[in-house]
């Protein structure tokens, strides 16, 4: 059988996460591969709470269609978290909600680009969004980071010499993989640099409220003058990734655009799932939920980077991130991460390499490291068996 599938498969690949996933699932292997959030923090009890009230006084609403745009009292709740992040002015009006965040990276592309149109990405930058956009076939330009975020110089560069660019997509909070968070200059300028050349902002924001020192910095779209920035936040860092809800806030002109993806997609995201959780915030305090998972993962992280400090040899770097649920790290030039986590998945211990995080120029000597979802102890022998893989193939 030879069937003719669409020329954009061939751009369409596997996710490497999900597939390493796969072989770490065993209860032997200590993984800082995925980007889980700890099970034990998930709240069952009350979850299970607002489930039943929902089935109970509104069950045929919830299990009946509802309206694209998503259920208006959830929506009054996200206008709660778009205040957080320093969005004063929002209204129900302003979101979509989404299957969760991974489908608006879909739905931007989808939008936005033709074959062959460019997006500026961050070098690295989340593998997942990579994946996402090549199926719409563009064309990727990277811009480094240092500890402040992207680059400017090397931006506008992108941005004066090529003309098709279409987005400029960024993780300014505890970015993924790296960890770094964007100053306020580099917010201001890049709001700056896509008002002068016209190109829209895809704002990721997964992680923003699980700042663990310092205060949470405003989001880009707080500081967007003209309406360009779509800013795409998720309950599943938050609250669970198992009830797949996001949202868009976007300018209506782009809203109305992924209205009308969103019904050619799926209609629209679950009823039953938004009533539950728009009950959920009802009868619980979210705020006092984040504080608990970001307790647990800033110790959890603390512990990571202080083994590493101990363990690790000298030429290995690390980041040491503000929040968020990720670390990176930097082996010397010679040494390849791919070729490293085979023999650390034989000392049962894993993570990502970072040569997937890349678009374009790829780099293989450095590798992603997730905290949240292994406790202390298992942490610490982790790095230690990491080490000890290193250390075996350090010239």
């Amino acid at each position: 059988m030879a069937l003719k599938f669409a020329k954009r498969m061939d751009n369409m690949k596997a996710s490497e996460i999900r597939e390493l996933l796969a072989l770490t699932a065993k209860p032997e292997i200590i993984s800082f591969a995925g980007g889980l959030p700890a099970p034990e923090l998930f709240p069952v009890k009350e979850w299970k709470e607002a489930v039943n009230k929902v089935l109970d006084e509104r069950g045929q609403q919830a299990l009946q269609y509802g309206p694209t745009e998503g259920y208006e009292p959830l929506r009054k709740h996200i206008v709660q978290r778009m205040n957080k992040v320093g969005v004063k002015d929002a209204k129900p009006d302003d979101f979509l909600i989404l299957s969760g965040s991974q489908q608006g990276l879909d739905f931007m592309a989808k939008a936005f680009i033709d074959p062959g149109d460019q997006i500026i990405v961050e070098s690295p930058t989340y593998l997942g969004a990579l994946n996402a956009f090549k199926a719409y076939e563009p064309s990727f330009l990277e811009v480094e980071l240092d500890d402040n975020g992207m680059k400017m110089d090397q931006l506008e560069d992108r941005l004066k010499n090529n003309d098709r660019v279409k987005f400029i997509y960024v993780i300014s909070d505890f970015q993924n993989p790296s960890g770094k968070t964007w100053t306020m200059d580099r917010r201001e300028k890049l709001i700056e640099l896509a008002n002068k050349y016209d190109v829209a902002i895809l704002e990721d924001n997964p992680y923003g409220e699980l700042r663990f020192e310092g205060e949470i910095q405003p989001s880009l779209k707080s500081l967007d003058t003209e309406g360009r920035v779509v800013f795409m936040g998720t309950f599943s860092k938050v609250f669970s990734p198992g009830i797949r809800l996001g949202w868009f806030c976007a300018a209506p002109e782009i809203l109305d655009k992924f209205n009308k993806i969103k019904q050619g997609a799926d209609l629209q995201t679950s009823t039953i799932s938004q009533m539950e959780l728009a009950q959920w915030l009802d009868d619980n305090d979210l705020e006092a939920h984040i504080q608990k998972i970001i307790d647990v993962y800033g110790k959890r992280k603390n512990v990571m980077v202080d083994a590493m400090k101990e363990y690790f040899p000298e030429g290995v770097t690390f980041t040491n991130p503000e929040g968020g649920l990720f670390l990176w790290v930097e082996l010397p030039d010679y040494m390849n991460a791919r070729d490293l986590a085979v023999k650390a998945i034989d000392k049962k211990v894993a993570y990502v390499p970072g040569g997937a995080f890349f678009a374009d120029n790829i780099r293989e000597n450095c590798f992603r490291c997730n905290y949240s979802c292994m406790d202390e102890e298992k942490i610490v022998e982790g790095v230690k068996r990491l080490a000890e893989v290193i250390k075996a193939e350090m010239k």
